[in-house]
């Protein structure tokens, strides 16, 4: 007999559920026609079928707040918590959910849940904070002694409160802290997230030995976290250890070259060295993978054509052009750049006219691309248009661009001598550039 009434009492609850599961279904059919009175109607008889359903207790909810029935609210939830005693979910969000209500009712529960799940974070970190509110360091201390020394979210809360528990005791607190996080470290070597909370926390209290160290042992324990092992790079550079930085973030862009910190660390290294050449390149990359504003590749892409290397500009200048297509400034330094790399040579003379074409008439093009279409249409036999244009650039270089300005007088003089016109003026322009610019 007591058989059977088990079996017709299972029967029963699985029938509810399924009875239930009917009615929600339905609900969310009635609320996709926007029938939301009938809806609504439908998930609170899913609800009575199935009281201790969390989705459809917190459907119950929100409706009864959206109708200012508070007290209503609480009573659902609290049936639920009491139907749920031992689902640590559901008795956390009830005390969530009495944030503002009287203390001791919070306080009550999380008690009681405590002596459940003794030591528990979430339960500890809920009391510390209902102790410390009402003045109970000493209660708030008792808790937090309480958690593992190597549980990664109780180590991680016990920093969290140290100084507000210990406020006197700040030294102690530190040296408490700092032992649970090297233990939390040991146990877990492999946790990202705690690593590089332990390592701030040791570098930013002046202890950058220890910060290293810990990185260390994550990168050791898991070679593949390659964002903590750019910051190892990082920390090695600011610790004076530059060779095992260099090394440490050259293995990282071995194995993902994407990795734009890496870049830019070593970037800064090689410049603050006096390094051009691979701070050039691996601000290039930099570049590449996050992009940046048009006047940030013209400036990288003039180091690159100043120090002879146009192909590399020339790369820059297309990531950048691609990027904007619109910018006339990119167009200008792509065709200059294209011009002087011989791979991309005889695709110039259009990169130069599509600039000039799509200049609007108030303003005039940059001296150094005036002299550099010239040039493009001196090796066309084109002279007449590479003379006005180099006229343009005198014109246009500013006073201080002595150099500039006699390079490009003289490049016109040469024109006129040898087509055997303007002798005298040739002459004349000749003069003007040795008192800018004398030659050796």
């Amino acid at each position: 007999m007591k058989w059977m009434l088990l079996f017709w009492s299972s029967a029963t609850l699985v029938q509810a559920a399924e009875n239930s599961r009917r009615e929600y279904a339905l609900g969310v059919l009635e609320k996709l026609r926007g029938q939301s009175e009938q809806a609504s109607q439908r998930f609170e008889e899913a609800r009575k079928l199935d009281p201790t359903a969390w989705p459809l207790v917190e459907i119950a909810l929100r409706q009864r707040m959206s109708q200012g029935d508070r007290a209503g609210a609480i009573q659902l939830y609290r049936d639920l918590a009491t139907a749920r005693k031992e689902d640590l979910g559901i008795q956390m969000g009830w005390v969530d959910f009495l944030e503002g209500q009287p203390g001791s009712e919070r306080q009550k529960i999380l008690e009681a849940s405590l002596r459940k799940w003794p030591a528990h974070p979430e339960i500890v970190r809920r009391l510390v904070s209902i102790h410390l509110a009402s003045g109970g360091k000493e209660q708030a201390g008792k808790l937090l002694e309480s958690l593992s020394h190597t549980d990664v979210e109780a180590v991680l809360l016990y920093a969290s409160f140290s100084t507000a528990v210990y406020p006197e005791q700040e030294e102690l607190a530190r040296q408490r802290t700092a032992e649970r996080y090297l233990a939390a470290m040991a146990a877990h070597p492999r946790h990202g997230y705690l690593a590089r909370t332990v390592s701030d926390y040791f570098r930013n209290n002046g202890q950058p030995d220890l910060a290293i160290r810990v990185l260390e042992t994550h990168v050791q324990a898991l070679p593949s976290s390659l964002d903590l092992r750019t910051r190892l790079g990082i920390l090695y550079f600011s610790n004076r250890q530059d060779t095992q930085g260099v090394q440490e973030l050259e293995q990282v862009l071995q194995i993902d070259p994407q990795q734009a910190m890496a870049h830019q660390a070593l970037a800064k290294y090689y410049r603050l060295r006096n390094q051009p050449e691979p701070a050039r390149q691996h601000a290039a990359e930099l570049l590449k993978i996050r992009g940046g504003s048009p006047g940030e590749f013209i400036k990288l892409s003039e180091e690159f054509l100043a120090a002879g290397n146009p192909r590399q500009a020339r790369i820059l200048l297309e990531k950048a052009l691609f990027d904007s297509p619109d910018n006339i400034d990119l167009a200008a330094h792509l065709a200059i750049a294209t011009w002087r790399d011989p791979e991309t040579a005889a695709q110039a003379p259009r990169l130069f006219r599509e600039a000039e074409a799509a200049l609007p008439p108030s303003r005039k093009m940059e001296p150094s691309f005036l002299v550099e279409s010239a040039e493009v249409f001196l090796s066309e036999g084109q002279s007449k248009p590479a003379e006005e244009r180099l006229r343009e650039a005198i014109r246009t270089y500013p006073p201080g661009a002595k150099k500039e300005t006699a390079a490009a007088l003289r490049r016109l003089a040469g024109l006129w001598e040898k087509e055997s016109r303007n002798q005298e003026a040739a002459r004349s322009l000749r003069q003007r550039a040795d008192a800018l610019d004398p030659l050796p």
